[in-house]
């Protein structure tokens, strides 16, 4: 299907169910536009059984587009050198030791919990799914969307240090939790015999070392070139150009793109290099650029992932496997911030209740979505897409819509 129609189509979807929305729903655009796209593709449905026609053109459409390649490929980089540039810096590089600890222990040691817990849950329901596969799913759902996280979470009122926590936690555990997805995955599709120890490490650190150096580089380099003149129009193409071809050179040299335009976006947005490479009326179409951009791209990700709903192969066990997923994920989250909270809790001045609100304020959103999409017919894939899909739109509407209710409750305190 031409590119074209369908980016037409899915623009035009996401301006009609947004306003729907803002005129009546009045939800957070994220939460509002998926809610929305999910009770229309259930519509069209209950509608084929009249005229088949809008289903047969949504199937299409859905078919058409290679929703990991698109979101993990290319829509990622723009989203998290958005999220980054806007980032508080300074309250980032205060909260820096937990923020590490919170996007790879806390990935890691929830990759393990939720892998482990649901290999006895799926043996209990009959399916006989190796323990490899397990800690796969474990790995694409512990990462937190920081595309989901970070309008919601200002919307809550959540305080200013621990919305920092939550939103550099899931701007690195992004890319980090791709990375360990992508280890796995390599392990699984080899064979663990197959796999040397070596080649694991050399991966990750490939992956995780070098996408924060280019990405370093290209914040370096743009900033430079900013500085060099005062021109808004290129200085905002520049910013473009970084992203872009950043993501290429990432893809090539096998870095990760995730990390690179996340550490990118946070040299380019930081206060005192915009102070002196930047114009007010630079700063001012940078931003605006970017975050129209970001709600573009934003209200596109979640109109998909109602709309993806039809790729899913919706048996009775699988809807089983995936309510039992929801309180594993959350537990396992909690439990898995533990260790980072209590070493960092006196030094930092924690505020109260953080591993609750963490755990709760922690969405999960497209990019779980695309790494199941991703997983091969041996690796259960139509099993494990209804379990993340049944996660991932719990997360997004039930913890979406409660954080703030959570965070008014213990203001007090707070």
């Amino acid at each position: 299907m031409d590119t074209y129609f369908i980016a037409t189509v899915l623009i035009f979807l996401s301006a009609v169910f947004g306003y729907i929305n803002v005129k009546f729903l009045k939800m957070p655009n994220t939460i509002g536009l998926m809610i929305i796209t999910i009770i229309f593709t259930l519509g069209v449905l209950l509608y084929s059984y009249v005229d088949p026609t809008l289903l047969n053109l949504e199937k299409s459409i859905i078919s058409s587009i290679d929703f990991k390649s698109v979101l993990l490929d290319e829509m990622l980089s723009f989203l998290l050198f958005a999220g980054a540039l806007h980032t508080n810096f300074e309250q980032l590089k205060i909260q820096r030791w937990p923020i590490l600890l919170f996007s790879t222990l806390g990935v890691l040691t929830s990759t393990f919990l939720v892998g482990s817990v649901m290999y006895f849950v799926l043996q209990l329901l009959g399916f006989e799914v190796g323990f490899i596969y397990c800690l796969l799913f474990g790995a694409l759902i512990s990462p937190t969307d920081p595309i989901a996280v970070l309008g919601i979470l200002k919307k809550a009122g959540v305080p200013k240090k621990l919305e920092t926590k939550i939103v550099g936690e899931s701007l690195f555990n992004d890319g980090v939790g791709v990375v360990i997805f992508l280890t796995i995955f390599q392990i699984a599709k080899s064979g663990l015999d197959e796999t040397e120890a070596f080649d694991v490490i050399q991966l990750f650190g490939q992956e995780v070392l070098g996408g924060i150096l280019l990405g370093a580089l290209l914040g370096y380099f743009s900033y430079r070139l900013i500085k060099s003149i005062d021109d808004y129009d290129i200085e905002v193409i520049i910013t473009l150009a970084a992203v872009m071809g950043g993501t290429l050179i990432a893809q090539k040299l096998h870095l990760s793109a995730p990390l690179a335009m996340v550490t990118a976006g946070l040299i380019v947005g930081n206060d005192t290099i915009r102070s002196s490479s930047m114009s007010e009326t630079t700063e001012k179409y940078v931003d605006k650029f970017w975050e129209l951009l970001d709600i573009l791209l934003n209200a596109v990700l979640f109109v998909l992932i109602g709309m993806e709903m039809l790729v899913l192969v919706l048996e009775g066990k699988y809807i089983v496997a995936g309510l039992i997923a929801i309180p594993v994920v959350l537990v396992c989250r909690y439990i898995s911030l533990f260790l980072p909270i209590n070493i960092f809790q006196k030094k930092l001045d924690f505020v109260p209740k953080t591993n609750l609100i963490m755990t709760w304020g922690g969405l999960r959103g497209g990019i779980s979505i695309a790494l199941a999409l991703g997983l091969s017919t041996e690796m259960y894939r139509d099993l494990f897409l209804v379990v993340t899909y049944i996660v991932v739109v719990f997360s997004i509407i039930a913890q979406g819509l409660t954080v703030g209710s959570l965070v008014k409750k213990y203001k007090k305190e707070v």
